[in-house]
């Protein structure tokens, strides 16, 4: 088993969900992304080292990585991480995958406000598309710790955030105009394993919305695919304190299909 983390977190941010998928049985790790450093203080030491890759580039790492194991890996992703677990699902690199507010693929079309807001440190500036990124605290509250106290939404910041590539970004929302765009993801793909998406209701990243749309593009396919929604939680639900029913949640829907 495979965790994906997306932009803004280090990997080192599934630490809790190991501990308890490696209770239950699992052999799980937590790559990160090409760049990232050990440590969250060594990855905002070295900013870039983290600019500038895609995500093909993300995909191509972690195509490696499955690429080395016995046998395809289940994959958990969230944000960015959910989009990069549903290509390799498609690619049929993956067991099953579930995507936790998961990045806008190619062929969603709505882009509500609070999504723009969010990434709007990224967008402001074009030559962005080639840096690593940082968001401030105000920034990872608004876009991450709206569902949290202010309090906690500062300690997750400190704790877990890292700067982010900017190209990933500038490449979802491209991808509707773009033939082969790298957001594109085989989502009729007929023979791959099962896929959850998880979306959260108060979530100004990636709003329920978008994962609803997300659900449609794959009507084509026969595979087993299912959305479970958190009204009350926002795009930080993998690290703050209610993660645990987040993760439990996942491993209920992974029994239920076997795994």
């Amino acid at each position: 088993m495979l965790f994906i983390h997306g932009l803004w977190l280090h990997a080192t941010s599934w630490e809790p969900w190991l501990a308890r998928f490696r209770e239950e049985g699992y052999d799980a790790e937590a790559p990160g992304w090409p760049g990232d450093a050990e440590t969250v203080e060594d990855s905002r030491r070295d900013p870039e080292a983290i600019a500038d890759h895609g995500i093909d580039d993300v995909v191509k790492h972690f195509a490696g990585l499955i690429d080395a194991l016995p046998e395809p890996p289940i994959l958990i992703g969230h944000s960015f991480g959910g989009m990069i677990a549903q290509k390799l699902l498609g690619q049929d690199r993956a067991r099953a995958a579930i995507a936790i507010d998961a990045a806008q693929i190619k062929g969603v079309l709505p882009v509500p406000l609070s999504a723009l807001r969010a990434t709007l440190p990224v967008f402001k500036n074009p030559a962005n598309k080639h840096r690593a990124v940082s968001l401030t605290t105000e920034q990872f509250r608004f876009a991450f710790g709206n569902a949290v106290s202010e309090e906690e939404s500062a300690e997750l910041y400190d704790r877990w955030t890292i700067p982010a590539p900017g190209r990933p970004l500038f490449e979802a929302a491209a991808a509707n105009f773009t033939p082969h765009s790298p957001a594109e993801v085989d989502t009729a793909n007929q023979g791959r394993g099962p896929l959850l998406l998880i979306a959260s209701g108060k979530d100004h990243t990636v709003p329920e919305t978008v994962t609803r749309a997300t659900l449609k593009q794959y009507r084509h396919s026969e595979a087993v695919t299912e959305l479970k929604t958190f009204p009350d939680r926002g795009h930080s639900l993998i690290i703050d304190s209610g993660w645990g029913e987040i993760a439990d949640t996942c491993l209920t829907w992974l029994r239920a299909q076997s795994l």
